[in-house]
């Protein structure tokens, strides 16, 4: 009995081991029953996501049944016969070689294996369907019909979104949280973007290529580049890719996705800026009005895509600031400009006419109220006055707000001081000019009063007129001192026409109502006083004739000619009738010395003008 109790102890020892190993085993078998039930729990989704593209996109048939082939083969991996021979293989080896967590390592490995290469093929899929509607498109056709930018069709963006549903999922239990960083997400800013950048490029070509100049002295007139269909493009396209992206993608991924799908095209407009404003820096005296243009177009642009999107206010904003840093130095810069060409001049006209530079300026006001909000945003941020001491271009620059570019009163005041500055210049250079280089007053006056009409006359022909009512007063002003100093070389013959009445040579000749006798007063005078009033009536018709002939021969604008005539005849008519009435018989009607009478020098006077 002992001898047989040794071997069945033995092969008792070889039982207990082989339970053991089944215990094992058995341990086993569940979790590699969990695990896949968690790989059918994914087939499922994949199956699910799958399902629609099959049964609503002909196209996909072929990219559905390679899907569905990997379904068939995730699931040959759950059939038991697999199961059963994997487990053979573990309990015919050493037990030293294989252990359970290895072999559950190597299911894992492989079930994720398998689920990357199933997420690969929707992305694929994501990606093939994203291009099918991401051709380039024209927007000039949908702007100049008036027609809505494209959208993706509703039951392509119910398939993408299931897509990126599933993706951001596996994504997810791969150890990829960050959304921006899913492979749809950035499939779609990519395939998008450049659909975005190539619809847009033609228009900032054009933007480009309408600021060149065909005349070097042309002021550039409003609407003449393109970058206001640009901005209209940039606008329709950039909301209909809002509308797209906001239903595939959940909400706290919209603002990320949305940035990235339009940075490529965003570099490409601030570059489209960049250039314009070098264009703009090396042509600033006829051009500045480019860049108040833009900076109206592009921060309207601004303010609707924030309203819209909530995005993108920032970026464009970025890519404005160049030209609004050239926009403020401009405003110095015409002024400088003014300044320095009426400096520089050498010679005046010895006719009077007014000089170009003035219609220039006043063409630069006039202009400039097209463009009144950007410009008031930009002499905001200046400060009042701060076009006289502009800051440095490298200074910073508030983002716009709606409040900066509402044209208010505080926008028409900012407006009318510096045109009031510019003026001033103008006014201050002219007359400096005039008394340096034109010696004769009255040919001064002239000069000045040329060019006043002409500030004049085009703020009142203009919409300068409802905002420079406050600088009225001063043009008035300008235009009396101007006819003072021409009037000044109208003393001479007038200085003629008085004369001294001594009441104790007899009675007084009356100088209202009844008619002088002429005859009689000169019988009161002896002869060294006679002589007196004849000297006085030929100089008198020496200097009138001479001041008539230069009142001719000056160019006067058309009021102007008018209004010093009528000054002249206001100013020696009354003086010569009354010395006429008086002396006119001093050469008892020869004309000698008494060459017009009253109705004759009257008439010379009213043909002035």
């Amino acid at each position: 009995m002992a001898a047989r109790k040794g071997p069945y102890a033995e092969e008792s020892a070889e039982v207990e081991v082989l339970f053991a190993n089944l215990e094992k085993l058995k341990g086993l078998t569940k979790k590699i029953q969990s695990s896949m039930m968690r790989l059918e729990t994914s087939g499922k989704t994949v199956s699910d996501a799958i399902g629609p593209i099959h049964g609503q996109t002909q196209r996909l048939q072929t990219t559905n049944s390679n899907i569905d082939s990997i379904i068939a083969a995730i699931d040959r991996i759950r059939e038991p016969l697999d199961q059963r021979d994997r487990e053979e293989r573990i309990l015919r080896s050493s037990p030293q070689k294989h252990s359970n967590l290895r072999s559950n390592q190597q299911a894992i490995t492989e079930l994720i294996a398998l689920l990357k290469e199933g997420s690969q093929q929707l992305e694929n899929v994501f990606r093939d369907m994203l291009r099918e509607d991401s051709n380039p498109l024209e927007p000039v056709h949908y702007l100049t019909k008036h027609e809505p930018f494209p959208k993706l069709s509703e039951a392509k963006v119910s398939q993408l979104r299931i897509i990126n549903s599933q993706v951001a999922v596996s994504a997810a239990q791969t150890s990829q949280p960050d959304s921006l960083n899913t492979p749809t997400a950035k499939i779609y800013s990519d395939v998008r973007g450049q659909y975005l950048g190539l619809s847009l490029q033609n228009l900032a070509t054009s933007t480009i290529s309408t600021a060149r100049k065909t005349s070097p002295d042309a002021i550039y007139r409003q609407g003449t580049n393109a970058i206001g269909m640009y901005a209209q493009a940039m606008e329709g396209v950039y909301s209909a890719e809002y509308d797209n992206l906001c239903p595939i993608f959940s909400r706290d991924d919209w603002n990320r996705v949305y940035t990235a799908t339009c940075r490529s095209s965003l570099n490409e407009f601030s570059k489209t800026l960049s250039e314009l404003n070098t264009h703009i820096r090396n042509n600033i005296i006829t051009d500045c009005y480019l860049a108040y243009e833009i900076i109206g177009i592009v921060t309207e642009l601004s303010l609707r895509l924030e309203d819209r999107t909530g995005e993108l206010k920032h970026p464009i904003s970025e890519a404005l600031k160049p030209v609004r840093e050239t926009a403020k130095s401009s405003l110095s810069t015409l002024l400088n400009d003014t300044r320095n060409r009426l400096q520089q001049m050498m010679t005046l006209p010895t006719d009077g006419s007014p000089l170009p530079i003035t219609t220039d300026t006043m063409v630069r006001l006039q202009t400039m109220t097209e463009y009144l909000p950007p410009l008031s945003s930009v002499m905001t941020s200046l400060g009042d006055g701060g076009w006289s001491n502009p800051a440095p271009a490298s200074s910073s620059t508030s983002t716009p707000t709606l409040k900066s570019f509402d044209v208010g009163a505080d926008g028409m005041q900012l407006f009318a001081h510096y045109a009031s500055d510019t003026m001033d210049v103008l006014y201050n250079n002219l007359e400096t000019r005039a008394r340096t280089m034109l010696k004769i007053k009255s040919l001064q006056g002239v000069f000045m009063a040329n060019n006043v009409a002409i500030i004049d006359r085009m703020v009142r022909s203009s919409e300068l007129q409802p905002l420079l009512t406050s600088v009225q007063p001063k043009i008035d002003g300008w235009r009396k001192k101007a006819t003072a100093m021409y009037l000044d070389a109208w003393k001479e013959p007038s200085a003629c026409l008085l004369d001294v009445q001594y009441t104790n040579r007899g009675a007084r000749p009356p100088s209202t109502g009844t008619a002088v006798d002429s005859a009689a007063v000169l019988k009161q005078l002896n002869s060294k006083d006679k002589d007196a009033v004849k000297e006085k009536f030929r100089s008198f018709n020496t200097s009138f004739d001479d001041l008539v002939a230069k009142h001719k021969s000056f160019r006067m604008e058309k009021e102007v000619r008018g209004q010093l005539a009528r000054e002249v005849q206001m100013f020696i008519e009354a003086l010569y009738g009354r010395f006429w009435d008086r002396y006119h018989d001093i050469d008892k009607g020869k004309g000698k010395y008494v060459k017009y009478d009253k109705s004759q020098l009257a008439s010379i006077l009213a043909r002035l003008g």
